[in-house]
């Protein structure tokens, strides 16, 4: 495989410096890619970047993931992200080891291919790094010149900073050059990769590696991925779309990618998966004759769900889904963690409801109608259950006295009562 081709078609080429597919025909090259390790988990917005990591491996070329431990201990240097706190040591090493998890979902890291990834921690480096010594070997290659034609610099300076520019955040882009010109010395890397927004900084450790020792070494970036209406990807109302489903749970992740958009839809299958382009060709082909089956989407959050998290889980998710709009059971309701109960049932009316009221059991009319407001009235939820409108826990109630005890409760604290087709009531038993 030609990675520039394939990352060609796959819309995941921003700029690329010049040289760059030529020393990728000839030869197997290392190459990394920074990630920011403030959190101990990735989310949706690195994936682009992980995903270049994947192919990258897979056209039979050496990737390292850099996780930024010397820049996550300085924090944000605009200081205008609350999300880029300062770190200890401890809490980066925490970090550090659950994101490498979390890319052992991608890359090869444990095989004795001479293309393995490994994973670099520019921490390691830069921890006994005197500032003496850094002005030595770094700070008198680079010209203060050079640094202030970056555009990155100008926007801050011509209207974007408020405070100003700080000195840290002006010489960001020197640490991150040390960081190309270490690999290059220690590793053989050649080849940065990032977003678009990174290029400023990635050009300045080219020109450090050039400068200091004369290599020669080459860049290439993914533009930012955004969705068809230009606001950003990967967020939504709760938040980030992160990895770790302790955070937001594989059925919350599956929702994600289901309901994008139907251009969004073709735009992200491309980047997001390892589908062949004939398959993505013929799926986007299939979903524009007939875009309400909303094929595309469906496969594109089979194949996200299933590469960051696992078949079980992207099962899981199917079946969750269809307890709010399928032929779902109790056994179906049952099977769910809370967490997916709670993400499935997030949108619908709940309810808190003493246990002592079920302890002593009562009668599904008093608990739907009177402590509850599932109904306007006893009558309606009455004549509602006689028409057989009415459901326990996805099993139709059949008189509507029926005593209700915690032994019907779903992870015994949860009851769902639904009226009609569409309308749900989430029970909450404290």
């Amino acid at each position: 495989m030609n990675f520039v081709e394939e990352l060609k078609w796959r819309g995941m080429i921003h700029t690329m410096m010049p040289g760059t597919e030529e020393l990728l025909e000839k030869e197997q090259v290392t190459a990394y890619l920074g990630i920011d390790p403030t959190a101990d988990s990735l989310h949706i917005g690195h994936l682009c970047g992980v995903m270049m990591l994947k192919h990258f491996q897979r056209c039979g070329h050496k990737p390292l993931a850099l996780i930024g431990g010397a820049t996550g201990m300085i924090g944000d240097p605009s200081g205008k992200s609350q999300e880029r706190n300062l770190l200890d040591e401890a809490t980066l090493r925490h970090n550090v080891e659950c994101i490498r998890q979390q890319l052992a979902r991608f890359l090869d890291f444990d095989s004795d291919a001479p293309n393995h990834a490994e994973l670099v921690n520019n921490y390691d480096w830069m921890k006994d790094f005197t500032f003496l010594d850094f002005a030595r070997e770094v700070g008198k290659h680079i010209t203060v010149n050079y640094m202030m034609a970056k555009d990155s610099v100008q926007k801050r300076l011509n209207g974007e900073a408020r405070d100003g520019l700080s000195f840290t955040e002006f010489t960001y882009q020197l640490l991150q050059g040390y960081d190309f010109l270490y690999l290059y010395q220690h590793k053989g890397c050649k080849l940065q990769m990032g977003g678009s927004e990174q290029w400023g900084n990635i050009t300045t450790g080219s020109e450090l590696v050039r400068r200091t020792i004369g290599g020669e070494v080459f860049a290439l970036t993914c533009p930012l991925v955004t969705k068809a209406d230009g606001t950003k990807f990967g967020k939504t109302e709760k938040g980030n779309i992160w990895l770790n489903r302790d955070y937001t749970s594989p059925y919350a992740f599956y929702q994600f990618w289901l309901n994008v958009a139907d251009d969004d839809a073709k735009k992200y299958i491309r980047i997001f998966t390892t589908l062949e382009k004939e398959e993505i060709d013929q799926l986007i082909a299939q979903h524009d004759e007939d875009p309400g089956q909303r094929i595309l989407q469906k496969r594109l959050a089979k194949e996200v769900t299933i590469m960051v998290h696992s078949e079980e889980d992207y099962n899981m998710a199917v079946e969750a889904s269809q307890i709010l709009f399928g032929k779902a059971t109790k056994d179906s309701l049952a099977k769910l963690d809370e967490q997916t109960l709670l993400d499935v049932f997030a949108g619908v009316p709940q309810f808190e409801v003493e246990r002592e009221v079920l302890n002593n059991g009562v009668k599904a009319v008093d608990l739907t109608a009177e402590i509850t407001q599932c109904f306007p009235s006893k009558g309606e939820m009455r004549k509602m259950t006689q028409g057989g409108g009415v459901s326990i826990n996805k099993e139709k109630l059949e008189a509507f006295d029926r005593i209700i005890t915690t032994s019907d409760l779903v992870n015994d604290k949860y009851l769902l009562v639904q009226r009609g087709k569409k309308n749900y009531f989430l029970l909450i038993v404290k």
